[in-house]
Protein backbone atom coordinates (compact mmCIF):
# COMPACT_ATOMS: atom_id res chain seq x y z
CA UNK A 1 0.00 0.00 0.00
CA UNK A 2 1.68 3.57 -1.13
CA UNK A 3 1.22 6.11 1.20
CA UNK A 4 0.95 9.42 -0.09
CA UNK A 5 2.55 11.78 2.13
CA UNK A 6 1.65 15.35 0.64
CA UNK A 7 -1.67 14.58 1.41
CA UNK A 8 -1.29 13.44 4.60
CA UNK A 9 0.44 16.99 5.24
CA UNK A 10 -2.35 18.51 3.72
CA UNK A 11 -4.46 17.04 5.93
CA UNK A 12 -2.57 18.05 9.14
CA UNK A 13 -2.66 21.68 7.58
CA UNK A 14 -6.17 21.95 7.44
CA UNK A 15 -6.79 20.47 10.76
CA UNK A 16 -4.38 22.81 12.33
CA UNK A 17 -5.99 25.90 10.74
CA UNK A 18 -9.03 25.12 11.73
CA UNK A 19 -8.26 24.73 15.19
CA UNK A 20 -5.83 27.94 15.28
CA UNK A 21 -8.74 30.02 13.96
CA UNK A 22 -11.29 29.00 16.61
CA UNK A 23 -8.74 29.44 18.87
CA UNK A 24 -7.98 33.05 17.94
CA UNK A 25 -11.35 33.99 17.04
CA UNK A 26 -12.79 32.46 20.29
CA UNK A 27 -10.89 35.23 22.03
CA UNK A 28 -13.54 37.83 21.23
CA UNK A 29 -16.67 36.46 22.03
CA UNK A 30 -18.60 37.21 25.00
CA UNK A 31 -19.30 34.57 28.03
CA UNK A 32 -22.54 33.51 28.37
CA UNK A 33 -24.15 31.55 31.50
CA UNK A 34 -28.02 30.51 31.34
CA UNK A 35 -29.78 27.60 33.48
CA UNK A 36 -31.88 25.04 32.21
CA UNK A 37 -33.47 24.44 35.16
CA UNK A 38 -37.40 25.27 36.24
CA UNK A 39 -38.50 24.55 39.98
CA UNK A 40 -41.30 25.11 41.83
CA UNK A 41 -41.78 26.27 45.56
CA UNK A 42 -41.02 22.89 46.85
CA UNK A 43 -37.19 22.51 46.74
CA UNK A 44 -37.63 18.84 45.89
CA UNK A 45 -40.00 19.00 42.35
CA UNK A 46 -37.81 20.51 39.22
CA UNK A 47 -37.26 19.93 35.93
CA UNK A 48 -34.23 20.42 33.56
CA UNK A 49 -33.70 20.14 29.80
CA UNK A 50 -30.46 20.42 28.03
CA UNK A 51 -28.61 19.48 24.52
CA UNK A 52 -25.64 17.77 23.06
CA UNK A 53 -24.10 17.93 19.80
CA UNK A 54 -20.94 15.95 18.39
CA UNK A 55 -20.03 16.67 14.99
CA UNK A 56 -17.02 15.75 12.57
CA UNK A 57 -14.75 15.67 9.44
CA UNK A 58 -13.05 12.79 8.49
CA UNK A 59 -11.14 11.59 5.80
CA UNK A 60 -9.96 7.86 5.23
CA UNK A 61 -7.36 6.73 3.29
CA UNK A 62 -8.74 4.56 -0.07
CA UNK A 63 -12.33 4.84 1.29
CA UNK A 64 -13.55 6.34 -1.42
CA UNK A 65 -15.61 4.60 -4.18
CA UNK A 66 -12.70 4.20 -6.68
CA UNK A 67 -11.06 2.46 -3.54
CA UNK A 68 -7.78 4.64 -3.94
CA UNK A 69 -9.04 8.59 -2.97
CA UNK A 70 -9.67 9.72 0.26
CA UNK A 71 -13.32 9.40 1.83
CA UNK A 72 -14.09 12.61 3.37
CA UNK A 73 -17.63 13.18 4.92
CA UNK A 74 -19.07 15.56 7.12
CA UNK A 75 -21.25 13.91 9.62
CA UNK A 76 -23.12 14.20 12.79
CA UNK A 77 -22.22 11.57 14.75
CA UNK A 78 -24.72 12.54 18.05
CA UNK A 79 -27.64 14.92 18.31
CA UNK A 80 -29.16 14.40 21.89
CA UNK A 81 -32.33 15.91 24.10
CA UNK A 82 -31.52 15.31 27.74
CA UNK A 83 -34.62 15.58 30.52
CA UNK A 84 -33.88 15.61 34.16
CA UNK A 85 -36.63 16.29 37.19
CA UNK A 86 -37.27 15.11 40.46
CA UNK A 87 -40.77 14.69 41.96
CA UNK A 88 -40.30 14.04 45.62
CA UNK A 89 -37.28 14.15 47.62
CA UNK A 90 -36.46 10.24 47.00
CA UNK A 91 -37.64 9.78 43.49
CA UNK A 92 -36.46 11.64 40.14
CA UNK A 93 -36.65 10.83 36.30
CA UNK A 94 -34.28 10.90 33.32
CA UNK A 95 -35.38 11.21 30.28
CA UNK A 96 -33.39 11.33 27.01
CA UNK A 97 -33.29 11.31 23.45
CA UNK A 98 -30.79 10.47 20.18
CA UNK A 99 -30.52 11.02 16.59
CA UNK A 100 -30.05 7.08 15.90
CA UNK A 101 -29.62 7.40 12.15
CA UNK A 102 -27.08 9.80 12.15
CA UNK A 103 -23.97 8.23 13.75
CA UNK A 104 -21.02 7.95 10.94
CA UNK A 105 -20.29 4.25 12.06
CA UNK A 106 -23.72 3.10 10.89
CA UNK A 107 -23.79 1.21 7.49
CA UNK A 108 -25.21 2.49 3.76
CA UNK A 109 -27.68 0.10 4.38
CA UNK A 110 -29.12 0.83 8.33
CA UNK A 111 -28.98 4.57 6.92
CA UNK A 112 -31.49 4.00 4.18
CA UNK A 113 -34.03 2.25 6.48
CA UNK A 114 -33.90 4.57 8.75
CA UNK A 115 -34.83 8.60 8.23
CA UNK A 116 -32.15 11.38 8.98
CA UNK A 117 -34.96 12.78 11.52
CA UNK A 118 -35.03 9.28 13.07
CA UNK A 119 -34.79 10.68 17.01
CA UNK A 120 -35.16 8.15 19.11
CA UNK A 121 -35.23 7.05 23.07
CA UNK A 122 -31.93 6.66 24.54
CA UNK A 123 -32.94 6.88 28.22
CA UNK A 124 -36.17 6.44 30.47
CA UNK A 125 -35.56 5.92 34.27
CA UNK A 126 -37.59 6.24 37.33
CA UNK A 127 -34.51 6.49 39.49
CA UNK A 128 -35.66 5.76 44.07
CA UNK A 129 -32.21 7.63 45.10
CA UNK A 130 -32.99 6.74 48.86
CA UNK A 131 -28.93 7.81 50.13
CA UNK A 132 -25.35 7.23 48.64
CA UNK A 133 -25.61 3.56 50.15
CA UNK A 134 -28.44 1.88 48.28
CA UNK A 135 -30.25 3.45 44.78
CA UNK A 136 -32.66 1.54 42.74
CA UNK A 137 -33.04 2.55 38.68
CA UNK A 138 -35.41 1.14 36.98
CA UNK A 139 -36.15 1.53 33.29
CA UNK A 140 -33.81 1.64 30.10
CA UNK A 141 -30.50 2.63 30.88
CA UNK A 142 -26.58 2.45 30.46
CA UNK A 143 -25.54 -1.88 31.19
CA UNK A 144 -22.82 -1.05 33.97
CA UNK A 145 -19.65 -2.68 32.63
CA UNK A 146 -16.66 -0.96 31.25
CA UNK A 147 -15.56 3.29 32.01
CA UNK A 148 -15.84 3.77 28.33
CA UNK A 149 -19.43 2.32 27.99
CA UNK A 150 -20.71 4.37 31.69
CA UNK A 151 -18.80 7.90 29.97
CA UNK A 152 -20.60 7.67 26.94
CA UNK A 153 -19.46 9.41 23.72
CA UNK A 154 -19.39 13.28 25.88
CA UNK A 155 -17.30 12.13 28.93
CA UNK A 156 -14.49 10.28 27.16
CA UNK A 157 -10.73 11.55 27.18
CA UNK A 158 -10.93 11.21 23.39
CA UNK A 159 -13.39 11.79 20.64
CA UNK A 160 -13.62 8.18 19.38
CA UNK A 161 -13.19 6.33 23.51
CA UNK A 162 -15.08 3.33 21.47
CA UNK A 163 -12.56 1.29 19.46
CA UNK A 164 -12.36 -2.20 21.28
CA UNK A 165 -15.45 -4.54 20.71
CA UNK A 166 -18.86 -3.60 22.66
CA UNK A 167 -20.88 -5.34 24.50
CA UNK A 168 -24.42 -6.97 23.41
CA UNK A 169 -26.44 -4.00 24.51
CA UNK A 170 -24.64 -2.18 21.35
CA UNK A 171 -25.78 -4.63 18.85
CA UNK A 172 -28.89 -3.28 17.37
CA UNK A 173 -32.54 -2.81 19.20
CA UNK A 174 -34.70 -3.84 21.45
CA UNK A 175 -37.28 -6.39 21.39
CA UNK A 176 -37.42 -10.06 19.49
CA UNK A 177 -34.01 -10.82 18.10
CA UNK A 178 -31.80 -7.67 19.57
CA UNK A 179 -30.80 -7.12 23.12
CA UNK A 180 -30.13 -3.48 23.58
CA UNK A 181 -29.17 -0.11 22.07
CA UNK A 182 -26.10 2.30 22.57
CA UNK A 183 -25.33 0.71 25.08
CA UNK A 184 -28.79 0.59 27.10
CA UNK A 185 -30.87 -2.49 27.67
CA UNK A 186 -34.22 -2.16 30.00
CA UNK A 187 -34.07 -3.59 33.46
CA UNK A 188 -33.27 -2.63 36.86
CA UNK A 189 -29.98 -1.34 38.47
CA UNK A 190 -28.50 -1.16 42.33
CA UNK A 191 -25.68 1.41 42.89
CA UNK A 192 -24.29 3.09 45.61
CA UNK A 193 -20.90 3.95 47.30
CA UNK A 194 -19.66 3.07 50.57
CA UNK A 195 -16.31 4.92 52.27
CA UNK A 196 -15.02 1.74 53.91
CA UNK A 197 -12.22 4.48 55.75
CA UNK A 198 -9.25 4.60 53.09
CA UNK A 199 -10.87 5.13 49.49
CA UNK A 200 -13.87 5.04 47.90
CA UNK A 201 -15.75 1.62 46.94
CA UNK A 202 -18.71 1.98 44.16
CA UNK A 203 -20.40 -0.35 43.43
CA UNK A 204 -23.42 -1.36 40.67
CA UNK A 205 -25.22 -4.73 39.21
CA UNK A 206 -27.94 -4.68 36.86
CA UNK A 207 -30.75 -7.31 35.77
CA UNK A 208 -31.71 -6.70 32.37
CA UNK A 209 -33.97 -8.37 29.34
CA UNK A 210 -30.86 -9.25 26.94
CA UNK A 211 -31.23 -10.85 23.85
CA UNK A 212 -34.75 -11.50 23.53
CA UNK A 213 -35.15 -14.56 21.34
CA UNK A 214 -36.70 -14.40 17.97
CA UNK A 215 -40.06 -16.87 17.34
CA UNK A 216 -40.58 -15.61 13.63
CA UNK A 217 -36.49 -16.07 12.72
CA UNK A 218 -37.05 -19.34 11.40
CA UNK A 219 -38.43 -18.33 8.42
CA UNK A 220 -36.12 -15.83 7.20
CA UNK A 221 -33.49 -18.46 7.51
CA UNK A 222 -31.65 -19.44 4.24
CA UNK A 223 -33.18 -23.10 3.18
CA UNK A 224 -30.45 -25.69 4.48
CA UNK A 225 -28.70 -27.89 1.31
CA UNK A 226 -26.66 -30.26 1.02
CA UNK A 227 -23.56 -28.33 0.85
CA UNK A 228 -24.47 -26.12 3.68
CA UNK A 229 -22.35 -26.56 7.06
CA UNK A 230 -25.30 -26.79 9.33
CA UNK A 231 -27.93 -29.48 8.66
CA UNK A 232 -31.13 -28.70 8.47
CA UNK A 233 -31.66 -31.45 11.72
CA UNK A 234 -29.81 -28.40 13.41
CA UNK A 235 -32.17 -25.84 12.77
CA UNK A 236 -33.59 -24.43 16.04
CA UNK A 237 -37.30 -23.14 16.59
CA UNK A 238 -36.08 -19.53 16.24
CA UNK A 239 -32.44 -18.13 17.51
CA UNK A 240 -31.13 -18.11 20.84
CA UNK A 241 -32.11 -18.29 24.52
CA UNK A 242 -35.40 -19.81 23.90
CA UNK A 243 -35.44 -19.96 27.62
CA UNK A 244 -35.84 -15.91 27.83
CA UNK A 245 -33.14 -15.82 30.08
CA UNK A 246 -31.77 -12.92 31.73
CA UNK A 247 -28.69 -10.65 31.35
CA UNK A 248 -26.54 -10.17 34.85
CA UNK A 249 -24.18 -7.35 34.70
CA UNK A 250 -21.92 -5.59 37.19
CA UNK A 251 -19.30 -3.14 38.26
CA UNK A 252 -17.16 -2.57 41.29
CA UNK A 253 -14.90 0.84 41.65
CA UNK A 254 -12.42 1.79 44.01
CA UNK A 255 -11.22 5.30 44.28
CA UNK A 256 -7.69 5.23 46.30
CA UNK A 257 -7.55 8.85 46.16
CA UNK A 258 -10.56 11.39 45.51
CA UNK A 259 -13.78 10.27 44.74
CA UNK A 260 -15.72 10.65 41.21
CA UNK A 261 -18.34 13.02 41.63
CA UNK A 262 -21.07 11.64 38.47
CA UNK A 263 -24.88 11.46 38.22
CA UNK A 264 -25.47 7.58 39.67
CA UNK A 265 -23.37 4.88 38.24
CA UNK A 266 -21.73 6.65 35.16
CA UNK A 267 -18.53 8.16 34.56
CA UNK A 268 -15.66 10.18 33.35
CA UNK A 269 -12.23 9.69 31.16
CA UNK A 270 -10.85 12.76 32.46
CA UNK A 271 -11.83 15.59 34.80
CA UNK A 272 -9.49 18.28 33.43
CA UNK A 273 -8.19 18.07 36.91
CA UNK A 274 -11.26 19.57 38.19
CA UNK A 275 -11.46 16.37 40.98
CA UNK A 276 -8.04 16.52 41.71
CA UNK A 277 -5.57 13.19 42.09
CA UNK A 278 -7.79 10.38 41.32
CA UNK A 279 -6.21 6.80 41.17
CA UNK A 280 -9.23 4.32 39.93
CA UNK A 281 -9.60 0.51 39.25
CA UNK A 282 -12.38 -0.96 38.45
CA UNK A 283 -13.71 -4.41 37.16
CA UNK A 284 -16.95 -5.08 35.46
CA UNK A 285 -18.44 -8.27 33.54
CA UNK A 286 -21.49 -9.31 32.42
CA UNK A 287 -23.19 -12.92 31.65
CA UNK A 288 -26.51 -14.65 29.89
CA UNK A 289 -27.30 -18.01 28.98
CA UNK A 290 -27.68 -18.62 25.50
CA UNK A 291 -26.85 -15.11 24.47
CA UNK A 292 -25.03 -15.38 21.50
CA UNK A 293 -25.01 -17.71 18.74
CA UNK A 294 -27.15 -18.00 15.16
CA UNK A 295 -30.54 -19.30 14.89
CA UNK A 296 -29.52 -22.96 14.96
CA UNK A 297 -29.43 -25.31 17.88
CA UNK A 298 -25.73 -26.03 17.06
CA UNK A 299 -24.77 -22.52 17.21
CA UNK A 300 -26.26 -21.49 20.56
CA UNK A 301 -23.70 -20.35 24.04
CA UNK A 302 -23.87 -18.17 27.00
CA UNK A 303 -22.45 -14.47 26.84
CA UNK A 304 -19.45 -13.85 29.58
CA UNK A 305 -17.60 -10.77 29.58
CA UNK A 306 -14.80 -9.50 31.97
CA UNK A 307 -13.37 -6.27 31.86
CA UNK A 308 -11.42 -4.15 33.93
CA UNK A 309 -9.88 -0.53 33.65
CA UNK A 310 -7.94 1.85 35.18
CA UNK A 311 -7.82 5.92 35.38
CA UNK A 312 -5.14 8.02 36.62
CA UNK A 313 -5.46 11.71 36.59
CA UNK A 314 -3.21 14.07 38.57
CA UNK A 315 -2.94 18.01 38.29
CA UNK A 316 0.74 18.83 38.37
CA UNK A 317 2.02 21.74 41.03
CA UNK A 318 2.42 25.54 40.71
CA UNK A 319 -0.62 25.06 38.14
CA UNK A 320 1.61 22.98 35.46
CA UNK A 321 -0.62 21.19 34.10
CA UNK A 322 -2.75 17.50 34.42
CA UNK A 323 -1.77 14.56 33.44
CA UNK A 324 -4.45 11.73 32.44
CA UNK A 325 -3.78 8.34 31.94
CA UNK A 326 -6.52 5.52 31.24
CA UNK A 327 -6.41 1.93 30.80
CA UNK A 328 -8.57 -0.80 29.77
CA UNK A 329 -8.65 -5.07 29.43
CA UNK A 330 -11.51 -6.77 27.80
CA UNK A 331 -11.61 -10.95 27.30
CA UNK A 332 -15.52 -11.94 26.32
CA UNK A 333 -16.29 -15.81 25.59
CA UNK A 334 -18.85 -16.83 23.52
CA UNK A 335 -18.40 -20.70 22.75
CA UNK A 336 -20.61 -21.43 19.19
CA UNK A 337 -19.84 -22.46 16.10
CA UNK A 338 -17.78 -20.12 13.43
CA UNK A 339 -20.31 -21.48 11.06
CA UNK A 340 -22.87 -19.11 13.11
CA UNK A 341 -21.29 -16.09 11.49
CA UNK A 342 -22.80 -17.79 8.01
CA UNK A 343 -25.72 -16.28 8.16
CA UNK A 344 -26.72 -13.01 8.41
CA UNK A 345 -29.73 -13.21 11.14
CA UNK A 346 -27.28 -14.59 13.74
CA UNK A 347 -26.18 -12.52 17.08
CA UNK A 348 -22.76 -13.22 16.73
CA UNK A 349 -20.63 -11.64 19.89
CA UNK A 350 -17.05 -11.13 19.51
CA UNK A 351 -15.03 -13.50 21.49
CA UNK A 352 -11.48 -12.81 22.34
CA UNK A 353 -9.50 -9.91 24.23
CA UNK A 354 -8.27 -6.60 23.72
CA UNK A 355 -6.45 -3.51 25.12
CA UNK A 356 -6.71 -0.13 24.66
CA UNK A 357 -4.47 3.09 26.06
CA UNK A 358 -4.14 6.09 26.40
CA UNK A 359 -2.34 9.25 27.54
CA UNK A 360 -3.00 13.37 28.17
CA UNK A 361 -1.24 16.10 29.33
CA UNK A 362 -3.51 19.17 29.62
CA UNK A 363 -1.64 22.00 29.05
CA UNK A 364 -1.93 24.87 31.44
CA UNK A 365 -1.63 28.24 29.32
CA UNK A 366 -4.37 29.50 27.92
CA UNK A 367 -4.74 29.86 23.47
CA UNK A 368 -7.84 32.13 22.83
CA UNK A 369 -10.90 30.91 24.77
CA UNK A 370 -9.09 27.19 25.65
CA UNK A 371 -6.47 25.34 26.47
CA UNK A 372 -4.90 22.08 24.23
CA UNK A 373 -4.41 18.83 25.58
CA UNK A 374 -1.77 16.29 22.94
CA UNK A 375 -2.96 12.78 23.49
CA UNK A 376 -1.67 9.36 22.10
CA UNK A 377 -3.82 6.27 21.90
CA UNK A 378 -3.37 2.90 20.92
CA UNK A 379 -6.02 -0.25 20.22
CA UNK A 380 -5.00 -4.12 19.90
CA UNK A 381 -7.96 -6.62 19.43
CA UNK A 382 -6.91 -10.57 19.48
CA UNK A 383 -10.25 -12.33 18.20
CA UNK A 384 -10.40 -16.01 19.32
CA UNK A 385 -10.24 -18.38 16.85
CA UNK A 386 -11.55 -15.84 13.37
CA UNK A 387 -10.38 -15.78 10.47
CA UNK A 388 -8.71 -12.65 9.94
CA UNK A 389 -6.10 -11.58 12.34
CA UNK A 390 -5.09 -9.51 14.68
CA UNK A 391 -6.26 -5.77 14.69
CA UNK A 392 -4.21 -2.34 16.21
CA UNK A 393 -4.16 1.38 15.76
CA UNK A 394 -2.41 3.99 16.86
CA UNK A 395 -4.04 7.60 17.17
CA UNK A 396 -2.43 10.90 17.85
CA UNK A 397 -4.23 14.50 18.24
CA UNK A 398 -5.18 17.35 20.03
CA UNK A 399 -8.33 18.37 22.00
CA UNK A 400 -9.04 22.58 22.90
CA UNK A 401 -10.81 22.06 25.52
CA UNK A 402 -13.00 25.31 26.21
CA UNK A 403 -15.19 24.21 28.85
CA UNK A 404 -14.57 21.17 29.54
CA UNK A 405 -16.58 18.75 28.44
CA UNK A 406 -19.15 20.87 27.67
CA UNK A 407 -17.55 22.78 24.71
CA UNK A 408 -14.36 21.10 22.93
CA UNK A 409 -12.49 20.97 19.66
CA UNK A 410 -10.38 17.52 18.72
CA UNK A 411 -7.88 17.14 15.78
CA UNK A 412 -6.23 13.69 15.09
CA UNK A 413 -4.96 11.06 13.07
CA UNK A 414 -5.20 7.50 13.36
CA UNK A 415 -3.11 4.76 11.79
CA UNK A 416 -4.60 0.81 11.79
CA UNK A 417 -7.60 -1.32 10.55
CA UNK A 418 -10.45 -0.49 12.04
CA UNK A 419 -11.67 2.26 9.89
CA UNK A 420 -11.97 0.21 6.83
CA UNK A 421 -14.21 -2.98 8.49
CA UNK A 422 -17.71 -3.63 7.85
CA UNK A 423 -19.37 -2.09 10.93
CA UNK A 424 -16.12 0.01 11.61
CA UNK A 425 -14.76 0.53 14.78
CA UNK A 426 -16.02 -1.31 18.06
CA UNK A 427 -19.29 -2.48 15.96
CA UNK A 428 -16.67 -4.03 13.27
CA UNK A 429 -17.67 -7.59 12.14
CA UNK A 430 -14.90 -10.05 13.21
CA UNK A 431 -16.82 -13.19 11.85
CA UNK A 432 -15.72 -15.92 9.24
CA UNK A 433 -15.28 -14.52 6.05
CA UNK A 434 -14.10 -11.10 7.06
CA UNK A 435 -11.12 -10.21 5.08
CA UNK A 436 -7.74 -8.86 6.77
CA UNK A 437 -7.96 -5.56 5.40
CA UNK A 438 -4.76 -3.53 5.33
CA UNK A 439 -3.82 0.05 7.74
CA UNK A 440 -5.03 2.78 6.64
CA UNK A 441 -4.75 6.32 7.73
CA UNK A 442 -7.60 8.33 8.72
CA UNK A 443 -7.82 12.14 9.01
CA UNK A 444 -10.71 13.43 11.75
CA UNK A 445 -11.62 17.31 13.10
CA UNK A 446 -14.51 17.07 15.71
CA UNK A 447 -16.34 19.39 17.87
CA UNK A 448 -18.50 18.79 20.76
CA UNK A 449 -21.08 20.89 22.67
CA UNK A 450 -23.00 20.18 25.33
CA UNK A 451 -25.61 22.49 27.70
Amino acid sequence: MLVDYKKRWKKFLVAGVTMALVAGIGSTLPSAYAGGKIGTDNENQWISLGMGLRTSFAAVQDGAANGTAYNNTFGIDNARIYINGKIHKYIGFEFNTECFSCNNSQTLSAQASDSNANIGLLDAIGKFEFNPFVNIWVGRMLVPTDRHELDGPFYQAVYQGFKSPVGPADQGGFGTGGAGKYGRDNGVSFWGQVDPGFGHLQYVGMISTGLQSCGGCFNSNPPATAGSPILAANRGPGGPNQGNSLSYAGRITYNFLNPEKNPGYYTSSTYYGTAGDILAIAVGGQYQNSGAGSYFNANHSAFTSFITDLLFEKPLANDMGVITFNAEYKRYWADYSPNAFAFGDSFSMFRGQSYQLNGLFLIPQEVGIGRFQPYGMWTFIMPDNMVQGNRSEYELGTNYIISGHNARLAAFYNYGNFSNMPGGGAFANYGAGTRDLDKVSTFQVALQLQY
